[in-house]
């Protein structure tokens, strides 16, 4: 499928451009808000589209037309304040589960955050991104896409093991980028995680093994 990853820019991001590439099954094109940031992408040989999503539903809805599926995994970093962490991790990605809908394109994984679905698991230092991605999350489930929601641990920059632990409620740990960007690659055409949402850790069961048995919410 053709897939329009959504902050691909960012170090999930990135990964999961050069999966989707490197994938016989998928074709990625990378939205990104700079155009200087299109020259990464134009290096890899990677179709890019110019779009923010700060832009109006329509505009999203234009630049993601023609794709079969979504990755979000726009953010505001840790270091803006909590009106950035509305503006993108909840109106952006509210606006793009809309511009999904407006445009056809059905399948839609999701990046949230391990603890989002339970207020008693926010941490306090970052309470106004746990409510973001908990509304977003919230609104793409009552919405008519084909979702999945992955809601990673504490994200590393090591190398990927290729095994990991999901379900409803694990314990707070970590997991590599390259370990999720892998899990979301992989989940787009796993029809058990249709309409799933899990939290995402390191662990002991490969990737395709862990999807295949998707307990989630």
């Amino acid at each position: 499928m053709k897939v329009c990853v959504v902050g691909a820019n960012g170090q999930i991001g990135k990964q999961v451009v050069e999966l989707l590439k490197e994938s016989s099954e998928h074709t990625p094109i990378a939205m990104v808000r700079k155009q200087e940031q299109e020259a990464h992408f134009d290096n890899l040989g990677v179709e890019n589209v110019l779009a923010s999503i700060a832009d109006s539903v329509d505009k999203i809805a234009e630049a993601i037309s023609g794709s079969d599926a979504i990755v979000f995994t726009a953010g505001s970093g840790g270091h803006t304040g909590p009106d950035q962490t509305l503006l993108i991790d909840l109106d952006g990605a509210v606006k793009t589960v809309e511009a999904a809908e407006k445009a056809g394109v059905n399948r839609f994984v999701m990046v949230s955050a391990l603890g989002a679905n339970q207020r008693e698991k926010w941490n306090e230092a970052i309470r106004p991104y746990y409510v973001a991605k908990h509304y977003a999350d919230r609104i793409l489930e009552q919405s008519d896409l084909t979702y999945t929601i992955v809601r990673p641990g504490g994200l590393l920059n090591e190398e990927g093991t290729g095994k990991i632990s999901i379900g409803e409620n694990l314990t707070r740990n970590t997991i590599p980028r390259a370990d999720v960007a892998k899990v979301i690659v992989a989940s787009l055409s796993e029809e058990n995680t249709y309409y799933q949402s899990f939290d995402l850790v390191s662990g002991d069961i490969p990737i395709e093994d862990a999807l295949k048995n998707v307990k989630g919410d």
